[in-house]
């Protein structure tokens, strides 16, 4: 996993609970947070600081991942050129993960491990995907999909269920609310 992640992670967390929550999470982690933005890190990691801050928090760790996903679309969308001129919307957006941004990450990271997904259905209002990824980080996707919505700034609801039990296949439904 990319250190960009990390740190971003790292930037969630003292934003959210402190800089003393966030050095307690490294010290139970035994884990020094000196990551750079290029370097590339066992996902691991970060499975084991997000469920360290749970337990420090009693944040839930889905909820944790879904916040940190939020956050981090932001990032992602000022760190890589991304062409969104033709892009208006959520549905749209999400159908140019794999074409827009993988491509570029790729090209910044080549040995990114990505996830994948697999459009089931999609219209101007609804679409229908299965997101495959051994990271098993579903609550992510799902907070990215709604940090695409806000930045589109648009109404949507979004369905998420397992497809199987480690969770590195789920199945996501997004209705776009607002027209």
């Amino acid at each position: 996993m990319k250190g960009l992640i990390f740190t971003e992670f790292f930037e969630v967390v003292e934003e959210a609970f402190g800089l003393e929550v966030c050095e307690e999470m490294l010290t139970q982690a035994d884990d020094d947070g000196v990551y750079t933005s290029v370097g590339s890190y066992d996902h691991k990691k970060l499975v084991k600081m997000i469920i360290i801050l749970s337990q420090l928090t009693d944040v839930p760790v889905g909820d944790l991942q879904e916040v940190f996903g939020q956050k981090a679309f932001t990032t992602l969308m000022q760190g890589l050129p991304i062409p969104t001129d033709n892009i208006t919307n959520t549905i749209d957006f999400i159908q140019h993960v794999e074409t827009f941004i993988h491509v570029e990450v790729r090209k910044l990271y080549p040995d990114a491990t990505l996830p994948t997904f697999e459009f089931i259905s999609v219209s101007p209002t609804q679409l229908i995907m299965d997101y495959l990824s051994p990271r098993c980080m579903g609550h992510v996707c799902l907070g990215l999909i709604k940090g695409c919505a806000a930045h589109f700034n648009e109404e949507i609801a979004v369905d998420m269920v397992p497809v199987d039990e480690l969770g590195s296949h789920m199945r996501f439904t997004v209705d776009k609310l607002s027209v």
